[in-house]
């Protein structure tokens, strides 16, 4: 862990939301891309880094486990559910958009434990899959056995106009455990 100095970060909103990640053209989050001076959490190949107050920095050899807490997760009965009410509501100019749900990435390093919260990418909820998958490629990119390049990789390919669904999300994810 290193303590680095504030960075003027790039407020890239457009991007894709795929599992735990946000994959944008400038850059790679975990949840949402923070608005300064909001902390946020980039991963790139090399490693993770946390921007706002106190940025942090980490190659992924420096991290013992890096895990997202407090993901909303609901079944997809709920999600739909959910969702239809709030077309029912915006339909009836009712609907009054709500914060994103607040998480918590938790990186281990060494004996030290450092939690950051981030705001959640999905527009209401994640599958349980998808943040099973997530947390298995953070694994796999603090083994070493698996890079964040596959992500931008994918974003540089298909250049997404948007967020796919969640079966396609879940695919991509197994794809990219898969490539590994």
């Amino acid at each position: 862990m290193e303590p680095i100095s504030p960075q003027v970060h790039p407020q890239q909103r457009s991007g894709a939301m795929v599992g735990l990640f946000w994959i944008g053209a400038e850059a790679i989050h975990l949840g949402m891309p923070p608005v300064a001076p909001a902390p946020g959490v980039t991963i790139t190949p090399e490693g993770l880094r946390i921007t706002g107050a106190d940025p942090l920095r980490w190659t992924w050899s420096g991290l013992s486990a890096v895990r997202v807490t407090e993901a909303p997760v609901r079944s997809t009965v709920t999600r739909w559910a959910s969702r239809a009410a709030s077309f029912v509501a915006a339909a009836l100019n009712a609907w009054t958009p709500g914060s994103p749900t607040e998480m918590t990435v938790v990186v281990t390093a060494r004996n030290d434990e450092i939690r950051t919260p981030v705001h959640s990418g999905a527009s209401s909820a994640y599958t349980q899959r998808e943040v099973d998958l997530s947390h298995a490629l953070l694994a796999r990119f603090v083994q070493g056995t698996s890079s964040p390049a596959v992500l931008s990789d994918w974003q540089e390919e298909a250049q997404p106009t948007g967020t796919p669904n969640s079966r396609q999300r879940e695919a991509l994810l197994h794809s990219w455990l898969s490539a590994g």
